[in-house]
């Protein structure tokens, strides 16, 4: 170990920090280039596959017997299997053209490459998620949930007045902030549940809220006390985006949406950006009324005239099925008569069955 100086000379510290960020960032790069290359390797692996089984009538068995070649020859090189080389094939199969592999896909890791084949069916599909993914910085988990929770289907869907009451850009900027519906199928929780239950589940599952918020949201807290006029008020929940750069004020209602709702937003909005709100540095509060349900007209008449920045979303306790699962599933009037002949069958037999006397 080299002997430490008695006395560091002027600007060390800076300096050695400097080389650590540097040292880093060299590292983060190098993992992005072997990243893309393995990626690109796979790519082509894959391509080459595909077009010697459909131009030279190669088999199926030949990927059995090119991973036993591959790993006996490179046994300290994982990747190789059966099973990988069927998804390098698929991959090349789904992404044809090299460029969009290298310019799209080739910052994302494998195992988010396999997520994206194996959970969507179009290119269009893929492409949308991989960005998200690469802008977020989402792991292949995150990614699964976001893709099987429909994410990107329900940005953007809240109803809203924000083109009105808040400026370019960040009217379009806060819409793209919010989804409808927000799946809370993490709480499991079922049937009626009132406000208050709701927020403090919220609260204990404040890491999968936010996940379900999605990006740039900071819880601040619930049950946040305000004093106006020498009265009390309490918001159920207060988050700061770090992107916006503006408090939101998140509203709970276990019912359907009511007109009067927005006008006591208001009065909420008005009262934090009045006693909280840094007007030097954030921008102008937004509401979100999350609703058990909603009717849009309504919505929209409500917001019309509204001053203040607010978006109204319903909220769901338990996933949706996909389509082609509920249309399989009988319907209530289905499973009540089937329920009623099978009683009619049980009396039947027990009829049939029971001693007779003489």
């Amino acid at each position: 170990m080299p002997p430490a100086l008695a006395k560091l000379p002027s600007g060390y510290a800076t300096f050695l920090e400097d080389l650590k960020s540097r040292v880093r960032a060299a590292q983060l790069r190098a993992v992005i280039i072997a990243n893309r290359e393995m990626v690109m390797l796979y790519w082509s692996i894959g391509r080459d596959i595909l077009h010697r089984q459909r131009e030279a009538g190669w088999g199926a068995k030949v990927i059995d017997q090119l991973a036993a070649d591959l790993s006996r020859e490179f046994p300290s090189v994982q990747g190789f299997s059966a099973r990988n080389l069927r998804y390098m094939r698929a991959f090349a199969e789904a992404w044809p053209e090299e460029a969009i592999v290298q310019e799209a896909l080739a910052q994302l890791p494998w195992s988010h490459q396999i997520a994206l084949l194996e959970k969507l069916k179009t290119q269009e599909e893929r492409l949308r998620y991989a960005a998200a993914a690469v802008e977020h910085g989402w792991s292949r988990g995150i990614l699964v949930i976001q893709i099987e929770s429909g994410y990107l289907k329900r940005l953007g869907k809240a109803s809203n007045n924000f083109a009105r009451t808040l400026p370019p850009p960040q009217s379009d900027l806060a819409a793209q902030a919010l989804k409808d519906p927000y799946l809370f199928d993490f709480l499991e929780l079922t049937g009626d549940v009132n406000e208050r239950r709701l927020e403090r589940a919220l609260v204990e599952h404040i890491r999968s809220f936010l996940l379900e918020l999605g990006v740039g949201f900071a819880f601040v807290g619930h049950q946040v006390h305000l004093e106006v006029a020498g009265e009390d008020f309490y918001l159920d929940m207060l988050f700061y985006h770090v992107r916006l750069h503006c408090y939101v004020v998140v509203e709970l209602k276990a019912i359907e949406f009511r007109p009067e709702f927005a006008g006591k937003m208001q009065f909420y909005l008005s009262a934090v950006d009045d006693l909280i709100r840094d007007r030097t540095k954030d921008g102008p509060t937004i509401g979100l009324l999350l609703c058990k349900s909603k009717n849009r007209v309504l919505v929209e008449y409500t917001l019309r005239e509204g001053t203040r920045p607010i978006g109204v979303a319903n909220y769901q306790l338990t996933r949706a099925l996909p389509d082609d699962l509920a249309k399989s599933l009988p319907t209530v009037d289905e499973l009540e008569a089937e329920l009623s002949q099978r009683s009619l069958r049980c009396k039947a037999h027990n009829d049939t069955q029971a001693p007779r006397t003489t």
